[in-house]
């Protein structure tokens, strides 16, 4: 199986288990990765949802070149199928882009080595990154004819100053993890035998806050992103609003005037 699935307690752990190619993903692997996904979605005792790659040498690489080339089919027959025949066709990047499967609880990426391609689309599109000190970032599309095709180049630079996004994106360049941590793009560096710990020690930490709260703090960042501020803030009273009455609030008032941690439950 080259896509790993474990559950501890809260926290889901989602591993591209193929080292031996950089853990390159084909299109398999890319349906298993979806399968692992909403799995962990759909479980209710889920809270975190960590990702990372098998062994020290990449994170992941992006699609595995040698089984995903041009298909017979044209762009033209499949660009207007939903996801499923598209991807029969030839639209196998379409399982890169994970916004689709509407995921609100918080996606973590463990980066333990190599981030290129469509494996920094991947890690872009988690809500934390945390990486080894031996970890590249890139965008190298340009150098195979190509183009970063799920989001990279918007991604980046929302990510890190548009400067070194368009650097990146334009010559195909990698830069290191000290790099990554300048320019926000990670949040901590860790040593390689570290970089787990840790990631785990903050997922634990957000499963134990309310998980409704957690969701809710993660859909208001998608849905007001690009809202003006006015609006923003009118919808983030509705969000409010919303979990004003829920158990989970009321239990976090009552653990912090006695003294306990909360128990949540997700109501």
């Amino acid at each position: 199986m080259s896509i790993t699935l474990e559950k501890d307690g809260h926290v889901a752990e989602i591993t591209l288990d193929r080292p031996e190619a950089l853990n390159a993903l084909s299109v398999p692997d890319l349906e298993a990765l979806e399968a692992a996904l909403v799995e962990a979605r759909d479980d209710r005792e889920i809270r975190a949802i960590l990702l990372t790659g098998a062994g020290t040498r990449a994170f992941c690489v992006g699609a595995d070149l040698k089984s995903t080339l041009p298909p017979s089919a044209s762009y033209a027959e499949a660009c207007l199928l939903s996801t499923r025949p598209a991807v029969e066709l030839g639209l196998y990047v379409r399982l890169i882009e994970l916004s689709r499967l509407a995921i609100l609880k918080p996606l973590i990426a463990a980066v333990n080595g190599h981030c290129l391609g469509g494996g920094l689309e991947l890690a872009l599109q988690c809500d934390l990154r945390l990486a080894s000190r031996t970890a590249t970032f890139g965008l190298p599309e340009v150098a195979v004819g190509s183009i970063p095709a799920v989001g990279g180049v918007q991604l980046l630079l929302r990510a890190v100053p548009s400067a070194l996004a368009m650097r990146m994106a334009l010559t195909g360049e990698r830069i290191d993890a000290e790099a990554a941590l300048a320019a926000g793009l990670v949040s901590d560096l860790c040593e390689p035998d570290g970089l787990m710990p840790k990631v785990r020690e903050i997922a634990r930490r957000i499963a134990a806050n309310a998980p409704l709260a957690v969701q809710m703090a993660k859909r208001l960042a998608i849905d007001s992103a690009n809202l003006p501020l006015r609006e923003a803030i009118a919808l983030t009273e509705v969000a409010w609003g919303v979990l004003r009455d829920t158990e989970d609030r009321i239990e976090g008032r009552r653990a912090f005037a006695e003294k306990r941690p909360p128990a949540y439950r997700g109501r």
